[in-house]
């Protein structure tokens, strides 16, 4: 059900007006193993794009999306509006993701 949540990063979703209900989030910090830890640090000797961390990056930001529309779905949202991003690094090895928007409910 929450795959029904419209998620986007404008003010307005055209053709609808909506009454705003709150804000959302979604949030997840996630770590790769020991092993791509070892062979993104041999990486990082050479240079080039770490597609182990990309991969943490990308698995962060879909997990970050899903939490925020199951966290829309509750408050008994259509969709979120001006959805954003934030992330951090947490020492060495771990990503945490915030994604963060505005809940709305269409009105007719």
């Amino acid at each position: 059900m929450a795959d029904r949540i419209l998620v986007t990063t404008t003010e307005n979703v055209p053709g609808q007006r909506y009454e705003i209900i709150g804000e959302v989030f979604g949030l997840t910090t996630q770590s790769k193993n020991v092993i791509k830890n070892i062979g993104a640090g041999l990486k990082n000797i050479v240079g080039g794009e770490i597609k182990s961390y990309s991969e943490l990056l990308s698995e962060a930001r879909d997990t970050a999306i899903l939490r925020l529309r199951n966290n829309a779905e509750e408050m008994g949202a259509d969709a979120v509006v001006m959805m954003r991003f934030d992330s951090d690094s947490i020492g060495q090895d771990m990503e945490t993701v915030a994604a963060y928007g505005t809940a709305v409910k269409f009105v007719n």
